[in-house]
């Protein structure tokens, strides 16, 4: 199972049980994408492209006016290395000026732009410029498309997405734009981690006591390391399971697959300037050619000694053939072996455990098959652990790191004061998503809050998350103290999301109210209202440590303590709140409306283009049939039978016109045009074709009718025969004389008219027009068929209790009668059943 597959399962809380939506699940990694699809009927598995690929590339491009994607994207940056968009995972709410942008730079040919908000854009070479979140976005769409042929059609709205667990939150704004762009609803963000873990976990058995297993994932782009807990959860009972806890994540953010391939890409460039006095930097197609050689030669050199590089007219039709061996490309790559394994220590330290903790290490991701990766995992935890228990390609995780603060201005106490900064580690590394932690500020004015990382959480972007302007302070804390509050304070929620998102809501001002009566005197006395002062204290302490810079460690596992509401309304106040958003901001709504608007723009312009080519196809596929038709000349042949002299001259007449208008005009035309054209000739074959078809239709057709008639004339002669009967035992009969009747005058009329068409037609040639045709004799015996069974769904009369010996006569001869009665209608009715069952009236 792959990570598509768990991520879904990991997120079925979020899919309502009632609807009967399908659910996308999408993994968007740097080099390949990975998709599955949850809908009633349809398989659960992951998503083929339209080559029947299990993975699709995660490139998008344009062959002059093509919009091009995967593969088919991917191998044509040779030729179009600007116009070809690949590895955009990188740029994911990258600030334009950010060492991200200029390590992508080192690995695409792609000019990039800065956009309004700071972020990425790439520019065409006919100078249009798309965001990457638009880039992505197209991608997103086409992986939709997918589904949706999957589902016969069928609206995909609802998607899932993982991202890695180092991802920022303006990273995370990002994706989140690209699906809205794409039309589509994120129900969640998932972390690519524990989806390795549910993989590793479904088909193995734990123990009360806890494993401890490090899942290595060397992706394209990073490596991760995720420590994962198991343990058996009620294994005595019907309803044991696996608990799975994430206890540790570390990263390498550019040590990846494409770090390799580019240091690989770069041993060929020197090799080619060595041979042929030639720098190929500065040539966008030869890099372009480069990289995808550098690439397969990699794999090779995975599994092999040496291999070939070769690569026909790199530049200035110049062919090259370069042996290159493993031990010169590990050389290149010697120091990132520490940083291979880094992740694994982050790791363990992360989780406060050593390697004696650990009982395996998993190996996933593509690059985890480089050996020098697996060699530096290896001498890191010794070649004992080593497990590669998952499909590499197909496994993920699910961990979340988000080591943030929450800092403010401290309230001057007197005018000369000068003002403090005080902050506050909310959510330390290792913090679980869906956290809240509530925070309480002794303020009385209004003040903003910022929520930041307590570093860059990447070179070059910003700390900042969003700042949140909390107002109408002075005015809550005095209706409060006027309702007899004692020391009034200011509460906020911080929450730390499902997908990793953080955020300031329900800002609010709270008191305990005091109770001079009895009952509050005596309340107080007895400690009624302790809770509420034990929270207002330790509230006091949390500010207290705030103050004097004393910042929890990050081992300080954070807890979200539901707050006890109060005992009155009045005790607490909601206050205004304003968000105003990061350096990095995502995308406005009209931002994205524009952006969305342009992807239905092309969508729609490309949606005619292909229709215009689909009609032009089926126009030309439509000539050459005729031709064949009207070359073929054999004399049995049933085009031939069934068509004039004169209609086949008109058709090769028409046929020749239009191979000249295809020729003229079929570059200028549009579809309307060529459906027009094969209308005009479609019209003058179509009478050929109905005669054909009758001659095949119009036998089955006249033998349901006659079956029709002989299962009534049967019927009528068996109701006639239980009439006479019924009428010598004095039994009421089943069907009156007039019922009889009136059936035997429509059989009559019926027969006669058949006859009489069934003659002339006799008269009319195969190519000629039917005078009757077969949908007129199953229009014909339609009435026929209705009156019959009409009859034989008549339920018999009851027949009439008498006494004595009289009695006991009669009831014979009723029987006897009734035996007849039912004789007579369940013969012609098993007769019509038998004689009607090939024609499907299963009413007989």
């Amino acid at each position: 199972m792959n990570r598509l597959l768990l991520g879904l399962l990991l997120c079925l809380s979020f899919w309502s049980h009632t609807t009967l939506a399908s659910l996308l699940a999408i993994d968007y990694g740097t080099d390949w994408i990975k998709a599955s699809l949850m809908s009633p009927g349809v398989p659960f598995d992951v998503l083929l492209n339209r080559d029947s690929k299990r993975k699709i590339q995660s490139s998008v491009g344009w062959k002059k006016e093509d919009r091009l994607f995967g593969s088919d994207a991917f191998n044509i940056a040779g030729r179009y290395p600007t116009d070809t968009f690949s590895a955009l995972k990188y740029l994911h709410g990258a600030p334009f000026d950010s060492p991200t942008v200029s390590f992508y730079t080192s690995l695409s040919t792609a000019d990039l732009a800065k956009t309004s908000r700071g972020t990425v854009a790439a520019r065409r070479s006919d100078g249009s410029e798309w965001s990457v979140e638009e880039l992505i976005a197209m991608q997103l769409g086409y992986v939709r498309d997918l589904a949706e042929s999957a589902v016969n059609g069928e609206k995909v709205t609802d998607v899932i997405l993982t991202v890695p667990p180092y991802f920022t939150q303006h990273e995370r704004d990002a994706v989140i734009d690209a699906v809205e762009i794409a039309g589509m609803r994120t129900l969640a963000l998932v972390h690519d981690g524990s989806s390795v873990a549910i993989n590793y976990a479904m088909t193995r058995t734990f123990s009360d006591v806890p494993e401890h297993h490090i899942i290595y994932d060397a992706g394209a782009s990073a490596i991760r390391a995720t420590i994962a807990s198991f343990s058996s959860v009620d294994s005595k009972s019907k309803n044991a399971g696996t608990s799975i806890n994430i206890a540790g994540v570390g990263f390498e953010r550019q040590v990846g697959g494409n770090e390799l391939d580019r240091r690989l890409r770069e041993i060929l460039i020197k090799d080619f300037a060595r041979k042929h006095k030639q720098d190929v930097r500065s040539d966008k197609r030869a890099l372009a050619k480069l990289w995808k050689e550098a690439n397969r030669v990699k794999t090779i050199l995975s599994a092999n000694a040496d291999a070939v590089a070769s690569v026909e007219s790199l530049t200035n039709d110049i062919d090259y053939r370069s042996k290159v061996t493993r031990a010169e490309f590990e050389s290149a790559c010697r120091d990132l072996t520490g940083r291979f394994a880094k992740p694994i220590f982050d790791a363990l330290a992360n989780a406060d455990m050593t390697l004696d903790n650990i009982t395996s290490v998993i190996l996933t991701g593509g690059s985890s098959r480089t050996p020098m990766v697996q060699a530096a995992v290896t001498a890191a935890v010794g070649k004992a652990r080593i497990a590669q228990n998952v499909n590499a390609d197909e496994a993920s995780v699910l961990g979340a790191a988000l080591h943030g603060a929450v800092s403010y201005i401290a309230e001057a106490k007197n005018e000369n004061s000068k003002p403090r900064t005080i902050n506050t580690l909310v959510f330390p590394a290792g913090s679980k998503a869906g956290s809240r932690k509530t925070l309480t500020f002794k303020r009385k004015d209004d003040f903003n809050v910022k929520l930041t990382y307590r570093s860059p959480p990447v070179p070059g972007y910003p700390s900042d998350i969003l700042e949140a302007e909390i107002k109408g302070i002075p005015e809550a804390l005095k209706n409060l103290t006027d309702l007899g509050a004692v020391d009034p304070v200011v509460k906020a929620t911080v929450v730390l999301s499902e997908s990793g998102f953080v955020s300031v809501q329900d800002p609010v001002a709270f008191g305990e109210i005091k109770d001079d009566s009895l009952s509050g005197k005596l309340k107080g006395l007895f400690g009624g209202s302790g809770s509420s002062s034990e929270e207002t204290t330790a509230d006091k302490e949390t500010l207290a440590r705030s103050e004097s810079s004393s910042v929890p460690s990050s081992s300080q596992e954070p807890s979200a303590t539901p707050e006890k509401k109060p005992a009155k309304k009045d005790n607490t106040i909601p206050l205004e709140l304003k968000i105003n958003l990061a350096s990095v901001p995502p995308m406005s709504v009209a931002e994205k409306r524009a952006a969305r608007d342009r992807l239905i723009a092309i969508d729609r312009l490309e949606a005619a283009k292909h229709a215009r080519e689909e009609a032009r196809n089926s126009l030309e596929g439509y000539l050459y049939r005729v031709r064949d038709l009207l070359e073929d000349g054999a004399s049995d042949s049933p085009f031939v039978k069934c068509s004039q002299e004169k209609e086949r001259q008109a058709m090769q007449k028409k046929l020749q016109e239009g191979f000249a208008w295809l020729s003229e005009h079929g570059d200028d035309a549009s579809t309307k045009d060529f459906i027009e054209q094969r209308s005009a000739l479609e019209v003058m074959e179509k009478p050929i074709i109905h005669r054909y078809q009758e001659i095949e239709e119009f036998p089955k057709a006249l033998n349901t009718s006659q079956m029709w008639n002989w299962s009534t004339r049967l019927f009528i002669t068996e109701a006639k025969a239980n009439l006479t009967a019924s009428q010598d035992s004095d039994i009421p009969p089943r069907y009156t004389k007039e019922e009889i009747e009136s059936l035997e005058k429509t059989l009559k009329e019926h027969e006669r008219w058949m006859n009489e068409m069934v003659e002339k037609q006799k008269s009319v040639e195969m190519n000629e027009d039917p005078i009757l045709e077969s949908s007129v004799l199953r229009e014909k015996v339609k009435p026929l068929e209705t009156q019959l069974q009409k009859l034989l769904k008549k339920k018999a009369p009851r027949i009439p209790k008498k006494s004595g010996t009289a009695s006991s006569t009669t009831a014979a001869s009723s029987g006897t009668g009734g035996s007849k009665s039912g004789g007579g209608s369940s013969s012609p009715s098993s007769s019509s059943s038998s004689s009607s069952s090939s024609q499907g009236h299963d009413e007989l």
